[in-house]
C-alpha cells in the first residue's frame, strides 16, 4: 500500500497499540480487549480488510501478537440512525472546506455515531479521504465548520486556533437579561462537571472568556451574540447559565434532560455563526458566515 493511501486509511480508522496479554493472536487479542463486539464480527471486519497494520496493510487471521503492535481499525455501529438532516458546503478549495453543520449532527465519530457524522458525509461528497476538521462544535450547536483539505497545508491552519488568530461569533437564543448591563465579559474557571459529559465553574483562577452583546430583544427571549475568546467545551453553553440565561432548549444546562429523544423541531438555540482570518496560505481575508438562522 502507498503511503498516501495509508495516510488515507490511517485518518479515518482508530488506533491501538496492543497491551501486554498472553493471546496468541492479533484477532485474540481484539476479541478480549473490545468485549462488546464479538468474534463473529471480527472476523467480518478482518475479512473485509477493516482491520489494518503499522504500515496500512489489512491484517491476516493468524496474524502473531505482539505487544505494544500498532494496529488501525475502522469503528462500525451496526444499524446506525439516520440523522433526518442536510450539512451544506459554503466554500471549498484545495486547502480548506468550510461546511454548515445543522443542529444533532455530530462532527466526528463517536459513540453510536460514525457514519451519520458531518466528517464521513463530507468525505462521501467530495471524495476526499484526507478531511480532518480543524475544530469542533457540539453535536447539538448548529453552525460553521472549518475542515483541512490537504495534509501539507494542515499545520498552517491547526496554528489559528492555539494562537488565537481566528474570530469566533456565536449566536444564540435564551432568557432575557435586564438586569445585567450590556455589552460584558464574562470569565470562570471550567471544570470536568457531573456526570461526565458535562462542564461546571470552579474555584480558581479563569481559564475562559466569552464577551456577550446583545443583538435584539423580544419580550422575555434576547438575541444575543457571544465572542469567545477561549475554546472549552461546553463554554457557551455554561458562561450562559452562569449569567442567569441557560440557552433555549439545551438538554444539559442547568440540569441534565434526561431519557430525551432529539427533537428536531426544537434544536438548541446555539448557532456558530460567523468565522473571520486571515487565510495562512493565500494570505486573503476570510469572512465566513452561516445560512442558518435561530427562529425565536
Amino acid at each position: 500500500m502507498s503511503t498516501s493511501s495509508f495516510s488515507a486509511a490511517h485518518s479515518q480508522a482508530s488506533t491501538l497499540y496492543l497491551p501486554p496479554g498472553p493471546w496468541q493472536t492479533v484477532f485474540d487479542c481484539l476479541c478480549e480487549h473490545f468485549s462488546a463486539i464479538g468474534r463473529e464480527q471480527w472476523l467480518d471486519r478482518i475479512a473485509r480488510g477493516r482491520v489494518l497494520d503499522g504500515h496500512g496493510a489489512p491484517i491476516a487471521l493468524d496474524l502473531p501478537y505482539k505487544e505494544g503492535l500498532r494496529i488501525h481499525y475502522f469503528r462500525e455501529v451496526p444499524d446506525e440512525k439516520p440523522i433526518p438532516v442536510i450539512e451544506s458546503i459554503l466554500y471549498a478549495d484545495e486547502h480548506l472546506v468550510v461546511a454548515d453543520k445543522p443542529h444533532f449532527l455530530p462532527v466526528t465519530p463517536a459513540g453510536e455515531y460514525v457514519e451519520q457524522t458531518l466528517l464521513r458525509r463530507l468525505i462521501r461528497r467530495l471524495d476526499n479521504p484526507h478531511l480532518v476538521p480543524l475544530h469542533r462544535i457540539d453535536r447539538h450547536t448548529a453552525g460553521l465548520v472549518l475542515f483541512s483539505a490537504n495534509p501539507q497545508s494542515r499545520s498552517a491552519y491547526q496554528s489559528l486556533f492555539p494562537t488565537r488568530q481566528i474570530e469566533k461569533r456565536y449566536e444564540a437564543i435564551a432568557r432575557a437579561l435586564p438586569e445585567l448591563a450590556f455589552p460584558l465579559v464574562h470569565k470562570s474557571r471550567l471544570i470536568d462537571g457531573e456526570p461526565f459529559f458535562r462542564m461546571q465553574e470552579g474555584p480558581g483562577a479563569s481559564n475562559t472568556e466569552t464577551a456577550v452583546e446583545v443583538r435584539e430583544m423580544n419580550g422575555d427571549l434576547w438575541r444575543y451574540a457571544l465572542y469567545p475568546v477561549t475554546g472549552k467545551k461546553h463554554q457557551l453553553r455554561v458562561h450562559m447559565t452562569a449569567l442567569g440565561a441557560s440557552i433555549c432548549n439545551d438538554p444539559f444546562y442547568p440540569q441534565v434532560l434526561k431519557d430525551v429523544d432529539d427533537d428536531y423541531a426544537n434544536p438548541l438555540k446555539l448557532l456558530a455563526q460567523g468565522l473571520r482570518f486571515v487565510d495562512p496560505v493565500t494570505g486573503e481575508e476570510r469572512d465566513f458566515e452561516s445560512a442558518i438562522t435561530l427562529q425565536w
